[in-house]
């Protein structure tokens, strides 16, 4: 397959710097455009495929490759947030959030009580 993806890259980038001088003498010619289009497509096909490889290649070299520790954290172990009156780090108010939810239950039970007494 290593030779296939090779032959490919030469055939496509060979036929993509050719159409590429056409198009350059003749930038107005639409069939000049169009071929250099439809080889830049093809190199990109074969990159695409290449790419491809290279994965499957660093697969088979190692077969599992342990996962790093993610940036926010460190040898000491995971941290809990503080709170603080400005909120979370996300800037929600916790204790303010729920206290307005209770008024809200209460509103709706507050304006039925109303309406049977009038």
């Amino acid at each position: 397959m290593p030779d296939e993806i090779k032959q490919r890259l030469e055939d496509s980038t060979e036929k993509c710097v050719k159409a590429y001088e056409a198009w350059r003498k003749d930038e107005k010619n639409v069939n000049a455009r169009e071929s250099l289009q439809e080889a830049v497509h093809e190199v990109r096909k074969v990159a695409s495929r290449l790419e491809i490889e290279l994965v499957k290649s660093d697969r088979d070299s190692v077969k599992q490759k342990p996962m790093p520790a993610p940036s926010h954290r460190n040898s000491k172990g995971p941290q809990t947030a503080k709170k603080s009156p400005e909120g979370n780090k996300d800037g929600n108010k916790n204790e303010e959030t729920a206290k307005s939810l209770e008024k809200l239950k209460k509103k709706p039970e507050a304006e039925k009580e109303g309406a049977k007494e009038e």
